[in-house]
C-alpha cells in the first residue's frame, strides 16, 4: 500500500473511532440525565401528593405547608428547565427541602411524619436548635426552639442560607429569609447567630465560624460527598423563602416580621 493511502486509511480509522467514542459518551451523558431527571420527579410527585392533600390547623402547620408549597413550585420550575444531571439534582434538593417542611406541618398537627426524607445539602454540618432560647436583637425578642408552638411557627430544616449555616429549628421569624432574598447577610447577623446559638449542644460551631460560612465537620461533609452544599442549593434568583430561580414568592406571609438594622440591605 502507497504511504500516503496508508495515511490516509489511518486517519480515516481514527475519525471513526472518535465520532464512535463521542456518540457513545452522548447517549451516556443523555442517559444519565435522564436518570437523574426521574429521580428528581419521584421526590417532587411525592411532595405534590402531600401539598395537595394537607390542610394546616395551626400557624406553625400552616406556614411550614406554604413553604413547601413554595419548594413544590420552584422544583417544577427548576425540572422543566433542567439539562444537565446537576440542574436536575438541584430540582430534587429542592423538592426534598419541601419534605421536610412537609414532615414540620404534620409534626406541628400532631400527625406521623411519615417516611424519612433523605440528607438535604449542608444539612448535617448547620446542626439543630435543641433548646428553647430568646435573645434580644435590635429591639425585639427573637425565639430558637427544637419543637413548634405559637411563639415559635417558622420552621427551618436546617442548611446553607447565602454560604453559611442556619440550624435546623423552629423560629419566632425566619430570620434567615432577607440573606436568601438578598443573597447576602446584613452586618447584624453574626452578633444574633452569637447571641441565640453560642454554646447550644446541637450548634458545634461559633460565631466566627458561622460568618466564615462553614461549621465543625463542614470539611469532612465536603470529602464525604455532598454534605458541604449549600442549604439554598445554589438556586439563584430570589423568593420570599427560598431563593429560588421562577420560585413562588406566594404563601410566605411575612407576619409583620421587623427586619430591622441588622438586615438593612
Amino acid at each position: 500500500m502507497e504511504p500516503l493511502l496508508l495515511i490516509v486509511v489511518v486517519i480515516a480509522l481514527v475519525g471513526a473511532v472518535v465520532m464512535v467514542s463521542q456518540k457513545n459518551t452522548g447517549k451516556r451523558e443523555a442517559a444519565a440525565v435522564d436518570d437523574a431527571k426521574a429521580d428528581a420527579r419521584q421526590a417532587i410527585e411525592r411532595l405534590g401528593g402531600q401539598v395537595f392533600n394537607l390542610v394546616g390547623s395551626d400557624t406553625a402547620s400552616k406556614q411550614a405547608l406554604a413553604d413547601a408549597s413554595e419548594r413544590y413550585t420552584a422544583a417544577g420550575s427548576q425540572i422543566d428547565q433542567a439539562r444537565t444531571s446537576a440542574q436536575a439534582r438541584l430540582a430534587k434538593q429542592t423538592a426534598l427541602e419541601g419534605l421536610y417542611y412537609i414532615r414540620a406541618a404534620r409534626l406541628a398537627m400532631g400527625m406521623d411524619p411519615g417516611p424519612d426524607v433523605p440528607t438535604i445539602d449542608g444539612q448535617k454540618s448547620a446542626g439543630e436548635v435543641t433548646e428553647e432560647r430568646t435573645v434580644d436583637f435590635e429591639g425585639r425578642q427573637v425565639t430558637a426552639a427544637p419543637a413548634p408552638s405559637e411563639k415559635t411557627p417558622n420552621y427551618y430544616p436546617g442548611g446553607r442560607v447565602a454560604g453559611r449555616p442556619v440550624p435546623a429549628g423552629w423560629y419566632s421569624e425566619p430570620w434567615w429569609k432577607p440573606a436568601l432574598v438578598a443573597g447576602a447577610w446584613g452586618v447584624g447577623s453574626m452578633f444574633l447567630f452569637s447571641a441565640m446559638f453560642s454554646g447550644m449542644a446541637g450548634v458545634g460551631y461559633d460565631a466566627q465560624a458561622f460568618e466564615d460560612g462553614y461549621g465543625d465537620g463542614y470539611q469532612d461533609g465536603m470529602n464525604d460527598g455532598g454534605d458541604g452544599g449549600g442549604a439554598d442549593g445554589g438556586y439563584d434568583g430570589g423568593d420570599g423563602g427560598a431563593g429560588y430561580d421562577g420560585g413562588d414568592v406566594g404563601g410566605y406571609d411575612g407576619g409583620g416580621m421587623d427586619l430591622g438594622g441588622g438586615f438593612d440591605f
